[in-house]
């Protein structure tokens, strides 16, 4: 995939220095971009192009130079002074290219949803972020008025606040939110990728695929896995739980089309926390007579650490567990406890600074992490930071409706771009287009899908209307 095309603005600047160079950015008719700056009004005066959300660079009598757009690094001086004057939120809807579902909503739904928040400063650079609600609203004071670039300060600040309530729901998403966008605020100023912000060597990680699958029919799945294996993908995850014989029907095709990669794909399940640890054990033992399973994802709910370790005990395969847990304090019982094998964490868990610590605690204990899949595939910018990273979750790297991505999957690994921030850049028309004042689901869907009848009590089959629904003979 190529490099998106940064924004660029002018920049006047006069010839001779004066103290300061004032910049200030104007948003245009939807959040996301700055659309101009003013510079200092003097006769003298020359044009610099400069890539929207950096810093500009010092005035100066001698000649004006920039290494370029992408990496160029401003005297950090300009932004000594960086405040946030705003948030903004954007709600959008739009029609997937496939539907996902798994054994909690195994019909599955092509509807999706998101939003995006944009955090405004006085330098004219604004960090973004997927995600983020009315709840942000909440934690805007704390940030309002201070400088973006002190984000774990800001994150312990909103942690604090949502202490009594919990860092759950719609708090929870909040605080993950601007979390992200400040990590993208503080890399731009810094006119840096998030990777090498946050330590990385190399700006890759290595992925591997999701379906999301549940309701797909066998065609579907191997065109999905197949898909994945032309970018040099050679890891799959199954949704499964509902149909011993489907699954393992399924799981072959899965493991041939990973074939084309290599002779032994690594082959992984995740049943959605719907059986009990003994349910699990017996389910998992069978699917293993078949298969070299390389993890079973929630194989009993999220936090029963007793539960899981008696199914890691019972199994071959590792257990992998976390990536719904909402705070980083979650996820001491698991790993205290030798509950879980491989640790997952996505940016619900308070964001890139909540899911960094997760994954410090996890090496203390020598235990590998993967992370969740996420829109633009953003995460990817922690896991190439992390030594015990073993594997990012990739969804679907073409399914993003109105914005571009500097990153691409090539070779199994997911290679980020040197934009500064998170590389990702709004397409405004088409966000205009899908752009919505509240989010209004089908009527009867629940996103995500709610718990399935008989969960950790009993299996309930798919219904002869279900398996009509999804193509199923």
């Amino acid at each position: 995939m190529r490099s998106p095309t940064i924004p660029v603005a002018r920049l006047t600047v006069p010839a001779v220095a004066p103290s300061r160079i004032s910049r200030n950015g104007t948003a245009g008719s939807l959040p996301g971009v700055v659309s101009s700056t003013r510079g200092a009004q003097l006769p003298d005066r020359r044009t610099l192009a400069i890539p929207v959300g950096h810093c500009p660079p010092p005035a100066t009598d001698k000649p004006l130079r920039t290494a370029g757009l992408v990496g160029y690094r401003a005297d950090r001086k300009e932004c000594a002074e960086m405040k946030v004057t705003g948030f903004r939120t954007v709600l959008y809807e739009f029609a997937m290219d496939r539907p996902l579902g798994d054994a909690n909503g195994p019909t599955g739904s092509n509807y999706g949803a998101g939003s995006f928040l944009f955090i405004d400063t006085d330098a004219g650079i604004t960090g973004l972020a997927p995600g983020g609600g009315p709840a942000v609203q909440k934690f805007a004071p704390l940030i309002i008025g201070h400088d973006p670039r002190g984000v774990v300060g800001h994150w312990k600040a909103m942690l604090d606040l949502a202490f009594k309530g919990g860092n759950e729901g719609s708090d929870k998403g909040a605080i993950a939110s601007i979390d992200v966008a400040l990590w993208d605020l503080k890399a731009k100023a810094a006119g840096e990728p998030l990777w090498r912000m946050l330590g990385a060597r190399d700006g890759r990680c290595k992925a591997y695929a999701s379906g999301i699958d549940l309701c797909l029919t066998d065609d579907e799945i191997h065109a999905f896995y197949a898909r994945m294996a032309a970018v040099g993908i050679d890891g799959g995850k199954l949704k499964v739980g509902l149909d011993m014989d489907a699954d393992l029907r399924r799981l072959a095709i899965m493991r041939d089309a990973l074939s084309a990669v290599t002779n032994r794909p690594n082959l992984m399940i995740d049943s959605n926390e719907y059986w009990s640890p003994k349910q699990a054990i017996r389910y998992i033992s069978e699917i293993e007579r078949s298969f070299d399973l390389a993890w079973v994802e929630e194989p009993a709910r999220r936090w029963d650490y007793r539960g899981l370790r008696q199914v890691s005990a019972g199994i071959r395969a590792a257990v992998a567990t976390g990536e719904n847990l909402n705070d980083s304090s979650d996820f001491y019982p698991l790993i205290l406890n030798q509950a879980v094998d491989v640790v997952q964490v996505g940016v619900g868990t308070t964001g890139i600074t909540g899911a960094m610590q997760v994954a410090h605690m996890a090496a203390g204990f020598e235990l590998p992490v993967s992370l969740m899949n996420c829109p633009a595939n953003f995460m990817a910018h922690l896991a190439a930071a992390l030594p015990n990273h073993l594997a990012m979750e990739v969804v679907d790297p073409g399914r993003e409706p109105c914005f571009t991505f500097d990153n691409h999957i090539e070779g199994g690994f997911i290679h980020l771009g040197d934009s500064p921030g998170l590389g990702i850049t709004i397409d405004e028309a088409k966000l205009a287009a899908l752009r919505v004042d509240r989010l209004s689901p089908p009527p009867g869907l629940t996103m995500p899908f709610p718990r399935r009848e008989g969960a950790g009590l009993y299996i309930k089959p798919l219904d002869r209307g279900e398996r009509d629904s999804m193509g199923w003979a």
